[in-house]
């Protein structure tokens, strides 16, 4: 008898363990470009990344001067300039305080 209930609790945490398993891939998840992003950042004011990139590297600037400074300013800039990085995706925003700029990384 105790044989059949133990039996019987192994066997019902392997179905737990496996519906843990199919909860966990569910997630969904939404890949935006570079550019909704920075509109999205200036929209709101808020330099953060907004976590639509889908796993790419991801470099965010600001520039109260030029849209080309803000790319500038984003990181990991300076390592696509030495060729450490290729950027694969630019996008750039004006905001109410000055420009925006979300760059994608290969």
């Amino acid at each position: 008898m105790q044989r059949i209930v133990l039996l019987m609790a192994l066997a019902f945490c392997g179905v737990v363990a496996q519906a843990d398993q199919y909860v966990i891939h569910a997630r969904n998840v939404t890949i935006s470009s570079a550019q909704q992003d920075a509109e999205t950042i200036a929209r709101s004011g808020v330099l953060k990344h907004c976590g639509r990139n889908g796993g790419v590297r991801e470099g965010i600037g600001f520039s109260t001067r030029s849209a080309q400074n803000a790319c500038e300013n984003a990181c990991f800039y300076q390592d696509a300039m030495r060729g450490r990085y290729r950027i694969v995706e630019r996008g750039v925003a004006r905001g109410p305080r000055g420009w925006y700029a979300v760059l994608r990384y290969e």
